[in-house]
């Protein structure tokens, strides 16, 4: 008789991890960008003349939309997310960079998405109207449960097929989208706005964004950064109500 395999050591997570990798980016980025339309190469030496006129002018590029200059500038991340948080971050193209951690070069890690009790469980509404309130105990309790098992009896089965001696690149298609993965992302504030103005949920916010709390998490701690970063531009784009110039 075959010993019993030993059970998976997955581990579960309820967050997110969001580190600012590097950064080429402040509001003088901004302010010598749009300043070239009018003092040429001395835009540089008029960033520090005026600070009142310098956040003015800054508002008044985010009022009217005028976005370029708004693009000089960068910012990489390293985030830790479930998969699925990976797949709708595809979906900004424009001004961002991608590079994620292959399941084809390495064993993938047990490490796995379980929503953590305050992670609204219920929709009510219909798509595009719909709110989400508070899972009871027992649903709380059967989600964790039923990831759980499916998560261990997944990655047991990736086991299987890579003792086997199946290819990495075969062999994670059992895995499922809750498995944590890495990657790098690098944006302008530009981009960065516009992903913040559709993936998190903000009073301040004309139009109104209704986010998978996942990647709003996400997004939440890459704002923290970039308001450290450029307070200004964060500023001006909270008061024109969180729209992408």
């Amino acid at each position: 008789m075959s010993d019993t395999p030993e059970p998976t050591q997955a581990h579960f997570r309820d967050d997110v991890t969001v580190e600012l990798v590097k950064s080429a980016a402040a509001d003088s980025d901004v302010l010598f960008a749009a300043r070239v339309s009018t003092a040429g190469e001395q835009s540089l030496e008029e960033v520090a003349k005026d600070p009142e006129r310098s956040k003015g002018l800054i508002n008044y590029l985010m009022r009217d939309r005028h976005g370029s200059p708004f693009e000089h500038n960068s910012m990489t991340f390293f985030i830790s997310a479930p998969i699925f948080v990976f797949r709708e971050f595809m979906r900004h193209r424009v001004g961002w960079s991608y590079n994620e951690e292959s399941g084809r070069y390495r064993e993938l890690e047990p490490v796995f998405y379980v929503p953590g009790k305050s992670r609204k469980l219920i929709q009510q509404g219909r798509p595009g109207k719909y709110e989400f309130v508070e899972g009871t105990t027992e649903q709380h309790a059967l989600t964790s449960r039923a990831m759980e098992d499916s998560y261990r009896q997944a990655y047991d089965a990736y086991q299987e097929m890579l003792a086997a001696g199946v290819a990495r690149e075969v062999a994670r298609a059992v895995l499922p989208v809750g498995l944590f993965s890495t990657m790098y992302a690098t944006c302008n504030a530009r981009s960065l706005m516009h992903f913040l103005g559709l993936r998190t949920q903000h009073e301040l916010a004309k139009v109104p964004s209704f986010p998978q709390r996942e990647i709003e998490m996400v997004g939440e701690r890459m704002e923290q950064h970039w308001q450290t970063l450029m307070p200004l531009t964060h500023a001006a784009f909270n008061k024109n109500g969180r729209v992408a110039p």
